[in-house]
């Protein structure tokens, strides 16, 4: 197809998002931006960690986006005492059988949340690494697929905040996106306000098919990005590793620069980010537009980054400012 035949495609296909939208509109008030992040995760098939202070919609966002779509969801509290065992399931002898039985754990739904996810010790935040990545779980010596759509979508609190363990980093490159919630405006907040005191039911109607969904993540995936688009999203991700080839002074600052995920992801993003504008072509605000969720927790920041007290966001706006447009 042409960008043309594209483009009407995707006018076509994008009405399914924004019913989603305005389910779950109906629910969470303000939050466009983290909305439309979600909206790109279920296009792309992508996890997606949710950071932000306690009282700021994250659980309610995701509950909201789950009862839109036709799909199986669970969620999971994360605490201290948690066990790998609670998540995916457990081997269980049966005496009069003399043999040994499964029992599948909450692992083995569509959509899950991981709530307060880095509550939990990291033994029991790597039981999702086989998941997240391989749509699998292993229980003893058998292997059971996991079914399509499987997403993570995880909610963390700030790591300053007590009782929090840092996830680890073959667990966090496995998210595509890593989302900065903020408090809400004072108009939204009023409205929040306004809401609970009507007793707003906290339950969207059922909207879509989740078939619906993978049809519009085909035709997003068909959207035209030139090779130069391409290099330019290599030259981002690679100047968080090797910034002094691109006369970046900010080295010191970065123990680990972003893996070739981001790579994979900054381009599939930057697509469902065209999708959602209603464009069969990515333009390089796409990209920029995406980098920020796509970089920002894939960065590993120095001891000499802390003492300047400069964040992942702070280094990738260096990055953008830095390397050319093309």
């Amino acid at each position: 197809m042409d960008i043309q035949e594209i483009t009407q495609e995707v006018e076509q296909k994008s009405l399914v998002l924004r019913q989603i939208i305005a389910g779950m509109e109906t629910v969470v008030v303000g939050q466009r931006h983290l909305m439309e992040r979600m909206l790109i995760g279920l296009l792309c098939e992508g996890h997606i960690l949710l950071e932000g202070l306690p009282g700021l919609a994250k659980t309610t966002a995701v509950k909201a986006l789950a009862a839109t779509i036709n799909t199986s969801f669970q969620r999971l509290q994360f605490t201290p005492d948690l066990l790998p065992a609670d998540i995916l399931g457990t081997q269980f002898y049966r005496p009069d059988t003399a043999t040994f039985d499964i029992k599948k754990g909450p692992i083995f739904h569509n959509i899950i949340l991981a709530d307060e996810i880095n509550r939990a010790p990291a033994k029991v935040q790597s039981a999702l690494l086989e998941a997240m990545q391989e749509l699998q779980i292993t229980i003893g010596e058998t292997t059971f697929p996991l079914e399509k759509p499987f997403l993570v979508l995880a909610t963390q609190n700030p790591i300053e905040q007590e009782g929090t363990y840092p996830l680890p980093e073959a667990q966090i490159d496995r998210f595509m996106f890593k989302i900065k919630v903020d408090y809400p405006a004072l108009e939204e907040e009023k409205e929040i306000m306004a809401r609970v005191h009507r007793g707003v039911s906290e339950i969207p109607a059922t909207v879509v098919d989740f078939s619906q969904i993978e049809a519009a993540g085909r035709t997003m995936r068909a959207i035209h990005m030139e090779d130069r688009l391409v290099d330019y999203i290599l030259k981002l991700t690679r100047a968080t590793r090797t910034p002094e080839e691109f006369g970046l002074e900010i080295g010191p600052m970065i123990s680990y620069g972003a893996s070739p995920r981001a790579s994979i992801w900054l381009g599939l993003t930057a697509r469902a980010h065209a999708f959602l504008s209603g464009r069969g072509y990515v333009t390089p605000q796409d990209i920029k537009s995406m980098a920020p969720d796509v970089l920002r927790h894939r960065i590993i920041l120095s001891y000499e980054a802390e003492a300047e007290e400069k964040t992942p966001d702070d280094l990738i706006a260096m990055v953008l400012e830095r390397i050319e447009v093309p």
